[in-house]
């Protein structure tokens, strides 16, 4: 080990973690080239590919590597919340009909045959590069979209001769389809206020229906990070690069291989906005054309899209002294404060949202981010729930029938493409949304802002 590795967890959600390889693998992380500081496990933290899920390292510029598995095969996956000015009274008489109407709209499951949208070669490439600035080019995001989404929904330096045939032709018709697994759309409803000022901020009050949608780069991020792996494991012998696992393949981050990777990252992490933007547009029209209202007079607005599975260069305090760094988030979301100049405008005095999803049946929750991130956690926090047991255990355990009723028991109206997407994001499977919140708010590494309860959850 190079540096020390720290987990924010309590003893139940730390047993989990020595169960599993999730402290394995942090070590792991802890001996690569250039890594700096710590490497982070925060309390969603479970084994994953190489890299704990819910992990955070920071590599140095010149000296650390970049790793596809230290990312994620879903590149950008990430959260984004929609919301509106009515109430469940409101929307109750309608809600099977608004379910139904928006599962019929945005394509789901792990093969849709399309899209919302399928782009030619030429519209993928502007995509690739552009991000949701072509979406508001051609009528499918508003400037104000832009603004409150990381990045403002595009990062530079992406190249969409680095991304492979395959995993285009994976991507070319998937914009605007929410995929498989743990992802989703669910309409939730406001349970409680902790934070009045900054919910008041982002336009949150009690009782208020939003919109959650997770998801991510779809096939052509998979496809990325697949390809790039290959490569980075071919090239250790060039560099000189010994690997504790190999599952961890990574390159120089100024090599040839480490340049083209991020180059190909940056591309699958536009594409992953824009997918979500195009669920947001059809999301729209959805509720415009089942409650018989505008947009702008059900005010969906977008509160933030804040992304996971990322690697970005950002300023940091190591040893005292702010440096330039590449901050590697595996299932971990940024948590930047108030004065930071990487947040909108609209949150710049009281710091940046962020959304950690439950699974379908349990609450979500809007926290802040903290100054005390940015010393614990290269300004990150966890990004959901974390898995408790694998889908394989979750088909033992539980069974379609047993869910379904607990769901609408609870009053839920749920769609999902299949019974065993259902059974294997069952509630029970994940850890207790509440308590990683709680954690993230005692440490104040982001602060609980709202608790958000489902009402309408539409399952890939």
């Amino acid at each position: 080990m190079k540096i020390p590795v720290v987990i924010y967890a309590n003893e139940s959600l730390l047993q989990k973690m020595i169960s599993d390889r999730t402290i394995e693998q942090a070590v792991n992380v802890s001996t690569l080239p250039g890594v700096l500081k710590q490497v982070v496990v925060l309390p969603d933290g479970h084994q994953g590919y190489g890299f704990p899920v819910g992990g955070v390292a920071g590599m140095d510029i010149d000296e650390g590597v970049i790793s596809p598995g230290s990312v994620g095969y879903d590149i950008n996956c990430g959260v984004r919340l929609i919301r509106t000015n009515l109430t469940e009274k409101e929307i109750r008489p309608k809600l099977v009909d608004l379910v139904d109407h928006l599962f019929n709209s945005i394509p789901s499951g792990l093969n849709p045959k399309e899209g919302c949208v399928k782009l030619n070669t030429t519209q993928l490439d502007e995509v690739l590069v552009q991000g949701v600035k072509w979406l508001e080019t051609n009528g499918y995001a508003s400037k104000d979209d832009l603004d409150v989404c990381e990045e403002n929904g595009h990062i530079v330096n992406a190249d969409p001769d680095k991304v492979s045939e395959l995993a285009r032709s994976r991507g070319a018709p998937q914009v605007g389809s929410l995929g498989s697994g743990n992802h989703f759309l669910e309409i939730q409803r406001v349970q409680e206020i902790h934070d009045e000022q900054a919910a008041k901020v982002m336009g949150i009050f009690p009782g208020q229906i939003t919109i959650l949608i997770h998801c991510g780069s779809r096939g052509l991020g998979h496809q990325v990070c697949t390809d790039y792996l290959k490569i980075c494991e071919a090239s250790h012998q060039k560099y000189g690069i010994e690997l504790p696992d190999r599952q961890l393949a990574c390159a120089p981050n100024t090599s040839e291989e480490g340049i083209a990777y991020k180059q190909a990252m940056n591309a699958a992490m536009n594409f992953a906005w824009s997918n979500r933007q195009m669920i947001t547009h059809y999301t729209r029209k959805s509720f415009e054309s089942i409650l018989n209202q505008s947009e702008s007079d059900l005010e969906m607005n977008l509160v933030y899209d804040v992304a996971h599975n990322i690697a970005k260069v950002e300023k940091h305090k190591i040893d005292g002294k702010e440096k330039s760094i590449v901050v590697h988030r595996k299932g971990a979301t940024r948590a930047f404060p108030a004065g930071s100049i990487d947040i909108p405008k609209k949150y710049q005095k009281i710091g940046q949202p962020i959304f950690i999803p439950g699974s379908m049946g349990s609450a979500s929750w809007i926290l802040l981010g903290h100054k005390n991130s940015l010393n614990l956690s290269f300004g990150s926090t966890a990004h959901g729930a974390g898995r408790l047991m694998s889908r394989t255990q979750s088909h033992k355990q539980y069974n379609y029938k047993q869910i379904l009723e607990e769901i609408q028991e609870k009053g839920i109206v749920l769609k999902s493409m299949t019974r065993y997407g259902v059974v294997e994001e069952a509630p029970e499977v994940y850890k207790d949304v509440d308590t990683i919140a709680n954690i993230s708010h005692d440490l104040k590494m982001a602060t609980k802002v709202a608790k958000l309860v489902p009402i309408g959850v539409i399952k890939g």
